[in-house]
């Protein structure tokens, strides 16, 4: 998705393409072989969910055809993680490769180690503290929780881009009654609470450096045109 004079232009595929992506099913298919898939286009071309799917199909409330809905099947799937992994931006990493990115990310710390050497702003750990008796939390809740948190969404996408929280689904929240209204919002979880700690950490016994270098392998497999550097640009 790009700015074009003002206008947000969505860019893709025709209905025709043979590389069109035409499910949730065939996009979570498609995750696991390529191991990471921002949503949008970036700077790497043919890197983005946007660039094998329909620009018309966006935001168009069609369940069946719609990449934008696809968000929830794909995060409630747990077969893919989906958060703000990319400076902010959505994106989708496959299970395979997950355990890498994380360690990367984190750069081998989990958040209570973090913690304890003195890493984490008081904003991140309030937040953080939210998690340790529910294993999610809907966004309204959190905010219901920390309120007067000026920054709490740029907190959270933080929290994301360390991978110490994904989005777990989009739903609707619930009266007293019980009964959905509203918007879908985003459900937050840890990836512990999903996956469970052992498969999270599995590649701890890897330097953070290490993982980084498989990932830019992964990458560079796909786009050889890229230089160490490109790859790098994106995955920090």
């Amino acid at each position: 998705m790009g700015c074009e004079n003002g206008e947000w232009i969505m860019r893709g595929v025709a209905e025709d393409d043979p590389h069109r992506i035409k499910s949730a099913e065939e996009l979570i298919e498609y995750i696991d072989e390529v191991g990471i898939l921002p949503l949008f286009r970036n700077e790497i071309s043919d890197f983005s969910v946007e660039d094998r799917t329909v620009a018309e199909h966006w935001w168009s409330g069609n369940i069946d055809l719609d990449p934008w809905e696809w968000r929830g099947a794909i995060a409630r799937s747990g077969r893919v993680a989906y958060g703000k992994f990319f400076h902010g931006k959505a994106c989708c990493i496959s299970l395979k490769w997950l355990p890498d990115f994380i360690n990367f990310r984190r750069d081998g710390y989990d958040f209570d180690s973090r913690c304890d050497e003195g890493l984490v702003p008081h904003k991140l750990a309030r937040i953080m503290a939210c998690f340790e008796n529910a294993s999610e939390q809907y966004s309204n809740e959190l905010k219901a929780k920390l309120p007067g948190e000026k920054y709490l969404d740029a907190a959270i996408g933080e929290l994301q881009m360390q991978t110490y929280l994904v989005i777990r689904d989009f739903r609707q929240r619930l009266n007293k009654k019980g009964l959905p209204y509203g918007w879908a919002i985003g459900v937050y979880a840890t990836p512990e609470s999903i996956w469970g700690g052992d498969f999270v950490t599995s590649a701890y016994f890897r330097e953070p450096s290490e993982s980084l270098e498989r990932l830019i392998s992964l990458i560079r497999s796909q786009h050889p045109e890229l230089t160490e550097k490109d790859i790098i640009k994106v995955l920090k």
